[in-house]
């Protein structure tokens, strides 16, 4: 798993997590698969043409496979920011939870700059080998005029 219990209880407290989720580490487990796969979704190139723009497409399968320090540590706290919101959600027991809830609203805007090309993380992109598939490269844009219409 990309993050681990741990790791999540950076962003609360263990009793809290112990009390939300009645000590049920499937629970914590899920949320942590669920905050994982938000953030993929996020990053994944899709078949949008707005993708065929330039901006860089993320290697997803290679960035959530890093282990240890080779992991972006920013994708790593948001992820446990989006795993914490995610328990949070159960109750609200003795955690701030407007406090929880910026930090998820930050994680989700963060992931949304990327996408548009606004933020440029430290982490692998796909490769433009192949020609038509995402990741080929592309030109940022392009101009130009119609031919020229002659009623005559």
């Amino acid at each position: 798993m990309f993050v681990s219990i741990e790791e999540l209880k950076s962003v609360m407290y263990g009793y809290q997590m112990g009390e939300i989720t009645e000590n049920d580490e499937d629970i914590v487990i899920q949320s942590i698969e669920s905050a994982i796969e938000e953030i993929q979704s996020y990053l994944a190139p899709n078949n949008k043409k707005e993708f065929d723009d330039g901006r860089p497409l993320y290697d997803v399968d290679k960035i959530f496979s890093a282990t240890g320090k080779e992991r972006n540590a920013l994708i790593v706290r948001f992820c446990l920011s989006i795993a914490a919101w995610y328990i949070c959600e159960l109750s609200n027991v003795d955690i701030i939870h407007e406090q929880v809830k910026e930090r998820y609203d930050r994680a989700i805007s963060w992931l949304k700059s990327v996408v548009k090309g606004d933020a440029n993380p430290r982490v692998p992109t796909l490769s433009g080998d192949n020609e038509g598939e995402a990741g080929s490269s592309k030109k940022p844009f392009r101009y130009g005029s119609r031919p020229k219409f002659n009623h005559e």
